[in-house]
């Protein structure tokens, strides 16, 4: 997409184009942490990561290989600096969500949704409308409310590697639109170098962790493995292919937006992973969240705008 301007026609539906993926990647976000938590202990963390990297790095490979050899070595040193800030986030979450509910997990990472905007208005030196700073503010309210619904209590460590995940998926999406390097290369070429560095990172240090990746797929089941494929091929593979191509085409604000409804992917149509009585309620409260977290829109309070913006802009 050019930086020449889009006639106000036609400019809404190459908007639409472009967020329907992203809203399909934020249902298949929604659902990965069930998914994630329902195979993974925190023995077996780092062993499930290179086995999730590991399934579809060959496939992106064998794929992609003649576009991998057109990256300059700029364009391999800008793609492996985001596949090393993509690992942490993985780190995090994976780690985050094996010590707090699937339920918490989907509604602090969806405080990205605010923190991106913000961090583009600081890195633009553009004033937040006050409109969005009080959704933000209602916004993490409602979701403080929603984690402690129990009664306040003391935030656990998964709540506070989730907020950290949360922090890091801002800066992967602003590092993704503001880096020189790789705005001129296929998402293709940048996904499969950004996973290997990560899958590189999981099996570094994996080497002497308490149990093998190998070991780790020889006691899964039927049941196992089709979550490690769902989490694979959908919530890796697809969801970073896209957001990789939609971030490059309108806004780290927007896609932002529109990726932090995740917690309000259906859980039981989508993912057998969510159960019981209490997931389907937490998600019912979890959607009025997203919801009013989508009244901020952006830091000047139109989501309009970032929609508007070409690839350039950012």
């Amino acid at each position: 997409m050019s930086s020449i301007a889009v006639p106000r026609a036609v400019a809404p539906r190459r908007a639409w184009q472009t967020d329907l993926p992203v809203l399909v990647v934020a249902v298949v976000w929604g659902a990965s942490y069930l998914a994630a938590k329902d195979i993974t202990t925190a023995r077996t963390v780092l062993a499930v990561l290179v086995l999730r990297f590991a399934l579809v790095l060959p496939v992106l490979a064998v794929v992609g290989h003649r576009s991998l050899r057109a990256l300059t070595a700029a364009q391999w040193r800008g793609a492996a600096l985001l596949g090393l800030i993509l690992a942490g986030i993985f780190l995090l979450e994976t780690y985050g969500v094996v010590h707090t509910s699937a339920t918490n997990a989907g509604l602090i990472i969806s405080l990205t949704m605010i923190f991106t905007p913000l961090a583009e208005a600081a890195v633009t030196r553009t004033r937040p409308s006050r409109g969005f700073l009080g959704a933000a503010a209602l916004s993490v309210l409602g979701v403080l409310l929603l984690t402690q619904g129990a009664g306040f209590t003391r935030p656990s460590l998964g709540d506070l590697l989730m907020l950290l995940a949360a922090l890091a998926r801002t800066l992967h999406v602003l590092a993704m639109s503001r880096t020189k390097a790789v705005r001129g290369a296929d998402a293709l070429p940048l996904t499969t170098v950004q996973l290997g560095t990560a899958v590189a990172v999981f099996a570094l240090l994996s080497t002497g962790a308490d149990t093998t990746p190998w070991e780790t797929a020889a006691d899964f089941g039927v049941r196992e493995w089709a979550g490690l494929l769902f989490l694979s091929v959908f919530c890796t593979l697809f969801a970073f292919f896209v957001q990789m191509w939609a971030v490059r085409r309108t806004s780290p604000s927007r896609v932002s937006l529109l990726l932090g409804t995740e917690p309000c992917g259906p859980p039981r149509p989508v993912s057998p992973w969510a159960a019981n009585a209490s997931a389907r309620s937490d998600w019912r409260a979890a959607c009025s969240s997203c919801w009013g977290q989508r009244g901020g829109a952006g830091p000047h309070g139109d989501s309009r705008r970032a929609g508007g913006r070409s690839a350039s802009g950012t």
